[in-house]
């Protein structure tokens, strides 16, 4: 069995590897100990296959077995590679292949920003196939509220995150460091747009002519780390809730999210 790599070389793959992967996967993806027969149902396995399989994983410490009802679940092999996993798990390094697909896919420019010390900041800006003129680059800290990266974050994030972000204002060229909440009424706002929506938007502002659509991804512990923002002229990017540039950043948000361990 064959497969191709990015760099165009052959791979070569063991089935019985990926076959038995199947298990571990199923036991990953259920919450309970599974019998034989649930976990060879759920890894499209005869049981008298997938046996031998967990007899192996079983002396790797990778699946354990209830002594009494006899269940498999993930054994203590699996959860320290979870953990390293985890560890070594990059939200930037998780987002950028996506949002570089997402931006060939849809030929629009796309923004990958995250929670900086002064609120949405941008680290990475991948351009449009057609020139779009907007201030919008790497190291730019967007309005809370009044783009839809913003937006995006302030639907997710807690409120003393929030406060932070709004903590004083520029007097002499320093901030004040006084906390202040969000407004009720611009927080309501936005978090009911993500959640019917599952993403946020900004029309026309703050560049006149050009829309955005945000969404959040989450890592394994449910916390908003990234937000993938698409960006474009009106005529390229429609603002109705129904424009498919709204489901293609909502869905490579989710992708990253589903890299990071996140499960809904």
């Amino acid at each position: 069995m064959l497969d191709d790599d990015d760099s165009g070389k052959a791979q070569r793959a063991i089935q019985s590897v990926e076959v038995g992967g199947r298990l571990l996967l199923a036991l990953g993806a259920h919450p309970e100990p599974m019998t034989l027969k649930e976990l060879a149902a759920n890894a499209g396995l005869p049981s008298s296959r997938a046996h031998p399989y967990l007899v192996s994983y079983g002396r790797l410490g990778l699946v354990q077995q209830d002594g009494v009802s006899g269940r498999y679940a993930l054994g203590p092999a699996a959860l320290q590679l979870g953990l390293t996993a985890l560890r070594q798990s990059d939200p930037v390094r998780a987002a950028e292949p996506i949002a570089q697909a997402l931006a060939s896919d849809t030929g629009q420019a796309v923004a990958v920003a995250i929670w900086g010390n002064f609120g949405p900041t941008v680290i990475r800006m991948i351009d449009a196939r057609q020139p779009l003129h907007v201030s919008m680059r790497a190291g730019s800290v967007m309005s809370l509220f009044g783009t839809a990266t913003g937006r995006a974050f302030a639907a997710v994030l807690g409120p003393e995150r929030l406060a932070d972000a709004l903590a004083g204002v520029a007097l002499g060229g320093e901030r004040s460091g006084a906390k202040r909440p969000a407004p009720a009424s611009e927080l309501a706002a936005a978090r009911d747009e993500y959640a019917r929506h599952g993403c946020t938007r900004a029309v026309g502002r703050p560049i006149p002519g050009v829309n955005a659509f945000s969404a959040p991804a989450f890592d394994h512990e449910g916390v908003p780390v990234v937000v993938l923002t698409l960006l474009g002229h009106q005529d390229h990017v429609p603002s109705a809730w129904s424009s498919p540039m709204a489901a293609a950043v909502t869905r490579a948000a989710a992708e990253v999210s589903a890299r990071l361990g996140w499960k809904a």
